[in-house]
Order: C-alpha cells, then structure tokens, then sequence
C-alpha cells in the first residue's frame, strides 16, 4: 500500500512538474490576438503597400508616420468617450513618470494631433497625407480582426469641399481596381452637423424610448450619450430595431444636403457606382456628413473592407483651428481575406534569378559572386550550409531558381562556367564577369513576356 502511495505520490509531482512547464512554455508564445507575418504573407502585405504609396502619390499625397502610442487625452476627446474603442478596447498603461499612455487604437487622432503640433496649417492647404501603421484594440477574436492589426489609410485636412469627399472616394475605387478586386460595393450616408444631428437625435430617442428597456447595455449608453451608435449595434435585437429607425437623411440642414448631394454628382461624374444607406454610421465620434464603407458579401470579411468620411471638428477638439479634414482607414488582414476570395494574387515571394553552386573549396568566391550580382540588382542564393552539390541543386528547385552556375575549383581558375536554365536543363558557358549582364537581360525578357500576357488576358 506504501508502494501505491509512493508512486501515486511521484506521479502526482511529475504531473504538476509538466504543468509547470507547460503553462511556461504557454506564456513565451505570441500574446492571444497578435500574430507572426511569414516571408509569403510578408510579400504579400509589400506587394499591396506597394500599390497603395503609389496611387497616394499619384493622387498628391505625401507619407507620415507618427508614434505608436499617444498621450491617452488625445483619444478620450479625438475618438469619443461615448465609442466602443475608447470605453472598452483601448490598451491604455501607465508609465514611469504617471503618465497615461495608449497604444494607438487607430490612425486619425494621432495624424490630425501631428497636423496640430507640426504647424501643418501654415502648410498649402489641402493637405493631404497618407499612412501605413500597426493599431491595438482589446477587442473578440474574429476571423480578419485581431488586436494587433494594420491600417492604410489616408487624410485630408484644410477642404470642406465635397470634391476633397469624392477625391478619397476616388483613391480607393483606383485602389482596388488596380488590385483587381471587383466584387465590392461602396455604400454612403451624411449624418450631419452638429446643428442638425441635435433634431436627429431627439428623433432617434422618441423612436427608441418604447423598447430602449429591452435592448442590449451598451445601448442603454447610446440612448443617453450618443444615439446615433445605436444604428450601428450589431445585437439581433438592437440590430432590427434600427432597420426602421428614423432616417438621418431626413434631418440634414440645407448645408449638409447641399454637401451630401454635392458628393453624389461628383461620384456620379467619375462614373463610381454606390448605393444610399441611411442606417450607416461609422464607430468614431469624431465623424460627421459625409460617411462611407466598402462592403463585400464574402464571409471572410465581414462585411466591411474599409471605411471613413469627414470629421470637421476633430483638430479643434484636440487643441487645434477649425480645420476640416476627410479620410479613410482601410484593414490589412482584411483585404488580404478578400483578395483571396476573389482569387486574386496579392504578390508572391520573388524566385532567385540564381542559385550558385559550390564546393567547399570554392565557397569564399561563391560568396564574392554573389555578393557582386546582388549589388547589381539580381537576387541571388548561395550555400552557406556546406550541402553536398546534390543537396544543393535541390535546394535551387525548391527556391525556383530561374538558374544554377557551378562553381567548382576549374571555373574559378578559368573564370568561366555553365549556366544552367532549371526550367529545360539547357545550359551555356560564359564568362562569370557576363553572368550579371544575361541574367539582367532574362529578366527584363521575363518582364516583357508576363506583360503580355497580361495585355493578352485583358
């Protein structure tokens, strides 16, 4: 019975002793919500902020990049007291000097505050930036929405124009067309000024007061501090309730009718399809007039791709002039998961223009070739393992090298050697000083014959 004991007892010890390690191991692995971007993802996020600097640019706007956490204040009054980000999601801490400190929840209220604390205003107006930057929001796990994530995103600060509405409008329709996206859906709303919303919302509460008792918490809040988040609650219950709410359309001041109808033709004229949704609001308090999404019916993303609209009030709320602004953000992982949706390639890693093969005898100049073609433009692998030369040319077919030379001890002494094409076996010798120079032109023939298949396809 000892004997039972005794081993009961060492079973029990080495029970906890792998729980211990488990919950250890556990605690290094990446935090719930974040993520590690591979080399294939990797490229392909490059491949679309590639394409979208080059539209900004295109369109006039310059790059800015601001610190990744702020001064708490500036969301509290940027973003809203009354929103869902700052009352539940923001990663707020406080740091070695007292000071409350928030890892940025997104992109407007840091530019706008660098638009202030800059003197961008002494700036030719408009201006307008544009930006690439990681955001943290505690909120549930979704598929496309973690609590690290990434953000494109543009803003235009100095016009109260509603051509400055259709222009970014017009930046994302160019966007997603040159990506190839086709199966997404703008839809647009105005929910006023400040002057007409105050009608709205007195509307909206007469509206909800019957069955405001039988909805959700949050909008119990939103009845009181802001009842326009209302129509945005994704609860079922909240969620039908709002399909016969009072339209804000039915609100808007002749200043704001004018804007909104204004924005319309614009779209009209630049021939970009949308569809009037009078239940669309956006999450921020900051928004107002103009606001719109890009919406797609694929699972994947939810629905919603990107969204945005003008925030006239937004630098004045943080210490600045009356300064308009108008501006979108745009979810990375998210249009990745429609992209592959729709079956369209996003980039892909780049294959090795070649692969240099060697023997231990040869890698030092192994390594001086192709240190120099790299130089040159080309992308180059080379053994740095100490494989056998078998090994080696299977580790080029599993890169798709475009080509192997081999470099053995004759080739150096020589300074030639044969080129091999992977994809046929064929090969030709040269000298290694004119490998840089053919490999150079194969591309360029490579680049010529994917762009006509590419005028072919269309």
């Amino acid at each position: 019975m000892s004997v039972l004991k005794c081993f009961d007892g060492l079973v029990s010890v080495i029970s906890d002793f792998i729980a211990r390690e488990m919950e250890a191991v556990m605690n290094l692995n990446a935090p719930r919500g974040t993520r590690d971007i591979l080399p294939e993802e990797a490229e392909q996020r490059r491949a679309l902020e590639r394409t979208f600097s080059d539209v900004c640019e295109r369109y006039g706007f310059g790059e800015i990049r601001v610190p990744t956490f702020e001064h708490t204040e500036l969301f509290v009054r940027g973003v809203g007291d009354a929103s869902d980000i700052v009352r539940k999601e923001m990663y707020t801490f406080t740091d070695k000097g007292d000071r409350s400190l928030t890892l940025r929840p997104e992109g407007t209220a840091g530019v706008a505050r660098a638009y202030v604390e800059q003197g961008m205003s002494s700036w030719p107006a408009p201006v307008k930036l544009w930006y690439n930057m990681n955001m943290f929001r505690y909120e549930k796990m979704q598929k496309g929405r973690y609590r690290e994530f990434w953000q494109l995103g543009c803003e235009v600060f100095g016009s109260d124009s509603p051509q400055a509405d259709a222009q970014v409008i017009g930046l994302l329709d160019t966007f997603f067309a040159e990506l190839g996206l086709e199966e997404v859906d703008l839809e647009i709303n105005s929910i006023g000024c400040p002057a007409c919303r105050t009608d709205y919302h007195k509307a909206l509460r007469e509206y909800y007061a019957p069955n405001v008792k039988d909805m959700c918490e949050d909008c119990h809040e939103r009845y009181e501090r802001n009842p326009l988040r209302m129509l945005d609650c994704k609860e079922t219950y909240c969620h039908s309730l709002a399909q016969k709410a009072p339209s804000q359309l039915d609100y808007l001041c002749d200043e704001c009718r004018v804007h909104f109808d204004n924005v319309k033709s614009y779209l009209d004229m630049m021939e970009i399809s949308y569809r009037l949704n009078a239940r669309l609001v956006r999450g921020l308090d900051y928004y107002t007039k103009t606001v719109f999404e890009f919406v797609s019916s694929h699972v994947g993303t939810q629905g919603t791709i990107c969204g945005g609209g003008r925030y006239d009030g937004l630098v004045r709320e943080i210490g600045g002039i009356d300064v308009p602004g108008v501006g979108f953000a745009l979810g990375v992982e998210r249009l990745l998961l429609e992209l592959d949706a729709q079956n369209v390639p996003a980039g892909k890693v780049q294959r090795p223009d070649l692969f240099i093969a060697s023997f231990p005898s040869t890698a030092a100049n192994a390594l001086d070739l192709a240190q120099s073609l790299i130089r040159s433009g080309l992308k180059v692998e080379t053994d740095v393992m100490g494989r056998s030369l078998k090994a080696q040319f299977k580790a080029a077919d599993r890169m798709e090298a475009y080509y192997v030379l081999v470099l053995g001890d004759t080739e150096v002494s020589i300074s030639r050697g044969k080129l091999r094409r992977l994809s046929d076996g064929s090969e030709q010798d040269v000298p290694l000083t004119a490998v840089g120079t053919l490999l150079h032109n194969d591309r360029k023939k490579r680049s010529v014959a994917e762009t006509e298949e590419v005028r072919f396809e269309l």
